[in-house]
């Protein structure tokens, strides 16, 4: 996989992956990638309407969590289904966090897009995030 992109890992239950980017904010955007490819067959989704997300997060696994969340319950909320993202954070520290993003795509619709599976969380088992070798990763489960 190099540096960048992301990579499904074996789990028993849920889904599980590893999000990678040479800037943290890279892997954020590959981990929200990750999760919408177990969603939906993203190739196949204009990134005709983008939304903004704005949040706060007291430490890096809850800025994970939150990032993920906030896009999640965009899908689960407007149908939407989502395959280009940006994101920044604004604080980063301490106590302190503060991000904002933006997620490109489209209303689900069943003629075009292939549902694949129905994400209904996003958890905390077996989250890490990591920079090793100026590669940071990003671990998550998504509860299915």
């Amino acid at each position: 996989m190099g540096c960048g992109g992301f990579k499904f890992l074996e789990h028993t239950a849920d889904v599980y992956f590893v999000a990678e980017g040479r800037t943290i904010e890279e892997a954020f955007c590959n981990a929200a990638r990750a999760m919408f490819e177990t969603i939906t067959d993203t190739s196949k989704v204009d990134a005709s309407t983008c939304f903004d997300v704005n949040d706060s997060c007291y430490d890096m696994f809850n800025c994970v969590y939150r990032w993920l969340e906030d896009l999640l319950i965009l899908h689960d909320t407007h149908n939407l289904v989502f395959k280009d993202f940006e994101f920044k954070f604004l604080e980063h520290g301490g106590e302190d966090y503060r991000f904002v993003g933006k997620a490109c795509g489209e209303v689900f619709n069943p003629d075009k897009h292939i549902p694949r599976t129905v994400v209904k969380a996003v958890t905390y088992s077996l989250m890490n995030v990591e920079h090793v070798d100026s590669c940071w990763r990003i671990y998550v489960v998504l509860d299915i």
